[in-house]
């Protein structure tokens, strides 16, 4: 196993630049191709999210792995190499599985715990399945990085310990006050039909918001999730792109998440929402429970569609029960995931110097070799790098104590919500940059220890399952090389002794192959036992020097475990 990760998350990096690294559909897919067409790489899965992008390979090369990886993130994220390696991180072989395994766990999110990783884990598998850029290593790594996050989430109380992103975002928002007490009777305008914004509307429904309002480009994805809203008792109704920026004006609270590349919500719009007469005026009266849903549709270009992540099939009342369950927390903590820790004195700087002015662009990869990297990509997770260093706010409150007339909540990457907002007066905006520098300042739980357990042992286990698997092909060659002997020999007794009958012929047949079996044996299982550990690599090689056994053999054996490998889903 070659596995190399290189990547940068919202632990390495600054909300801005994460922003404008962010990849589209169409720049994974390009990544992907581009990755395998590297002569370093034989296959590769990308995992992007909100807070992170990371490309996995499987590489020949570490040093030619690295600067490839790097510069294929660099050009497809259309951030420049130089700007982008301060803010790199690398992980290899068994550290890299250790890295997967603990964001699968949540240990790694903004906020600890949280599930929405594993839908992304699964979809980033499904992709490179599709583009046949997964072989037998990112097949069995993503595979059991799920297995690993399903397991740390019903074993331990990490869902206890961490909360969704969603349920942390209106903490903030509520401040002092407790959620539930803080949304009674307000109304809410949820921008997105996606996932993450179906989660949103599913949990504002739970805290008590007296109405939901759903925008949308699409229109039937924002009436399915007004239909499924509805079954569960909410108040909820379906509008257009086209009036947002008049329904800022009726609503107390904004939760925004699509995949726009520009703003949804200007500093102009939100403005005018809060001190127009629409923002000033009474409330006008809800609608009773149980009337149609109102749908008034017109369409915004800058709005990306949305995909409601298993929101078919479900009853709706089941639904909206399953995504309030996934919001539903008790508390919160930051960090985790780490097996390596750094020293108090190589906190305030990279301890290999690659956070300096000098250190830019691939040449700053050069030379340098994976304890160093490893280093960098730990004080990346653990330290502070300095374009990061900034005050702690719980939020962005009101400038000049003016109370809160609309609360904006925005988990978009890029924000979907002007970052300007913050500074008018009456509005208070929560978004990605904020809600990092909260969690960070939350409370550690013991359940994270617990997950670290279960990755700590699964790590060990996926690497000698990985060992085991990389001398199968060799004693597979083995036992084929030992069964052609055998029929060969057994092809020329027959031609010396043509007088045997059928059941002596068989017999003598059978007495050479036992022979042959017990003889290799037990030196197959102690080669195998051996592989599993540590440094056991070497052990195929010495096998197939011993044996002279045909690498083409070998290799063929090896070409069709992948192809029966390589279609596999989770």
């Amino acid at each position: 196993m070659s596995l190399l990760v290189v990547g940068l998350s919202h632990r390495s990096a600054p909300v801005s630049v994460l922003e404008r690294a962010s990849l589209t559909a169409d720049a994974k897919v390009k990544l992907l191709h581009d990755t395998l067409a590297a002569e370093p790489a034989s296959e590769a899965a990308v995992l992007a999210t909100c807070n992170r992008i990371e490309l996995y390979a499987d590489v020949d090369k570490f040093h030619a792995g690295v600067a490839e990886l790097s510069t294929l993130l660099a050009q497809h994220s259309g951030v420049a190499l130089e700007e982008l390696t301060p803010y790199l991180y690398v992980h290899y072989e068994d550290r890299a599985v250790h890295h997967l395994f603990s964001v699968a766990c949540g240990l790694d999110s903004m906020v600890v715990g949280e599930g929405q990783i594993l839908g992304q884990i699964k979809d980033a598998l499904a992709l490179a399945q599709e583009l046949h850029t997964a072989g037998r290593l990112i097949n069995d790594l993503f595979q059991q990085a799920l297995r690993v996050g399903k397991r740390a989430h019903s074993e331990t109380g990490i869902d206890r310990a961490g909360q969704s992103l969603v349920t942390f975002g209106l903490e903030q928002l509520a401040v002092r006050e407790p959620v539930d007490a803080w949304a009674a009777g307000k109304r809410a305008l949820v921008i997105g039909a996606g996932s993450m914004s179906s989660l949103a509307a599913a949990t504002l429904a739970r805290v008590g918001v007296a109405e939901v309002v759903v925008a949308n480009r699409t229109a039937e994805r924002a009436e399915r999730l007004v239909e499924i809203l509805g079954a569960g008792g909410a108040v909820a109704r379906a509008i257009g792109m086209a009036q947002v920026a008049e329904e800022l004006g009726r609503v107390d609270v904004v939760v925004s998440c699509t995949g726009a590349t520009g703003l949804v919500l200007t500093g102009d719009e939100v403005a005018a929402a809060v001190s127009g007469p629409a923002g000033l005026s009474p409330t006008p009266p809800l609608p009773e429970t149980g009337t149609p849903p109102q749908t008034l549709w017109g369409s915004a270009p800058d709005a990306a569609p949305q995909t409601p992540a298993g929101l078919e099939g479900l009853a709706g009342a089941e639904l909206v029960a399953k995504l309030a369950e996934a919001a539903q927390t008790h508390g919160r903590i930051a960090d985790g995931g780490a097996a390596r820790t750094i020293s108090a004195a190589e906190r305030d700087a990279c301890p290999v110097g690659l956070d300096t002015p000098a250190a830019e662009g691939r040449s700053a990869l050069t030379g340098v070799d994976a304890n160093s990297l490893e280093l960098h990509g730990t004080w990346a997770d653990q330290g502070e790098a300095p374009a990061i260093r900034q005050p702690k706010r719980a939020g962005r409150t009101p400038v000049d104590g003016t109370p809160v007339r609309l609360a904006l909540l925005d988990l978009a990457m890029p924000r979907d919500i002007d970052a300007a907002a913050h500074r008018i007066p009456g509005v208070r905006l929560v978004d990605i940059e904020s809600l990092a520098e909260a969690s960070a300042d939350a409370p550690m739980a013991a359940d994270v220890d617990a997950v670290r357990g279960i990755v700590a042992d699964e790590v060990a286990a996926f690497g000698a399952a990985q060992r085991a698997a990389h001398i199968t092909p060799t004693v597979v060659a083995l036992r084929a090389m030992a069964a052609e002997v055998v029929a060969g020999e057994v092809t020329r007794l027959n031609g010396r002794l043509p007088d045997l009958d059928d059941r002596q012929r068989a017999e003598v047949t059978q007495t050479v192959r036992r022979v042959v079996d017990k003889l290799l044996h037990a030196p197959t299982v102690r080669v195998k036992q051996l592989a599993s550990e540590p440094g056991g690599a070497g052990y195929a090689d010495a096998l197939r020097e011993l044996f002279d056994l045909d690498p083409q053999t070998v290799a063929s054996v090896s070409r069709a475990d992948q192809n029966d490998d390589s279609g596999r889903a989770s």
